[in-house]
């Protein structure tokens, strides 16, 4: 184990494979289906989420931050392992109460080194952020220079979607319902990112194929370090991943792509159909 532990939330949409792989610490976040609760990744995998969510009369999922105690335990592991500080990206502050949840836990063990990042983003935009601290803490980076990095490398980050509908957007409460009539009304695809913490629809096209288009041009701006590919179900993202990649400026590392299925814990405020992806551009 390197001497600093890395930690995200489930929000990271990290293929759990992949977490385990470069030792990232993933702390569930909740989901429920009326009267079920389930622990992200740990009692309901993404597989079996986009089962029920996809369910005929399926009641619509809820979401809800990560308990101080699941930190607790979590940073109390990693300690306990033989790490000798820890830095924790997580989800953006204004759209969970998550990194509330670690910074309660952070206070619960006062002399030991946490540090707590805000990736003010979420899915893979906290991901990559999670997968470049492994990077430096294998390098011997100690852990406040990680966190500080970090924090200012979240300005380097684009997120953007493109929709099948504001739908769900509208029924997580991100969005408000005169958002969502809007694009029900035109009948158009929405595009979406996130920013600075904010989810921000961007443009408007009418069909699927434009939507995806747009996408393209609203992501290959710059020339990018890595880049994950998002997807929910029904998406076509086979079409959609060699078409990102060829639009890269200066092409890209395939080592540096990753093509993640958005899991539990952000899928109900997106709904299938989803595509898009998550750049890290360029310092």
């Amino acid at each position: 184990m390197s001497r600093v532990a890395i930690v995200t939330d489930s929000a990271s949409d990290m293929d759990p494979a992949r977490a385990a792989a470069l030792g990232i610490t993933v702390v569930p976040l909740e989901v429920s289906f009326g009267e079920e609760h389930f622990k992200a990744g740990i009692d309901i995998s993404t597989e079996q989420f986009w089962a029920r969510m996809t369910a005929p009369e399926a009641p619509f999922p809820k979401t809800a931050a990560s308990s101080p105690g699941d930190f607790q335990a979590a940073y109390g592991r990693l300690f306990a392992d033989g790490a000798e500080a820890i830095v924790s990206i997580h989800v953006a502050s204004t759209l969970s109460g998550t990194i509330k949840s670690a910074e309660i836990a952070r206070g619960l063990v006062p002399d030991r080194e946490i540090h707590v990042v805000d990736s003010m983003s979420a899915s893979m935009g906290e991901g990559v952020l999670a997968e470049l601290g492994v990077e430096m803490a294998n390098l011997g980076v100690s852990a406040e220079e990680i966190a500080r990095v970090l924090t200012k490398r979240r300005d380097d980050i684009g997120v953007y979607l493109a929709l099948d509908t504001l739908e769900y957007l509208k029924r997580g409460g991100r969005i408000s319902g005169a958002q969502a009539a809007i694009g029900t009304l035109l009948s158009v695809k929405p595009i979406i990112k996130i920013a600075d913490g904010l989810v921000e629809t961007v443009d408007r096209v009418r069909t699927k194929g434009k939507a995806r288009e747009r996408v393209l041009e609203l992501l290959c701006t710059r020339p990018m370090e890595r880049l994950s590919v998002l997807h929910t179900t029904n998406a076509g993202v086979e079409e959609f991943v060699p078409a990102l990649e060829a639009q890269v400026p200066g092409g890209i590392d395939p080592s540096k792509v990753t093509v993640d299925l958005v899991g539990p814990s952000v899928g109900p405020h997106l709904g299938p159909g989803c595509v898009g992806g998550v750049a890290l551009y360029r310092a």
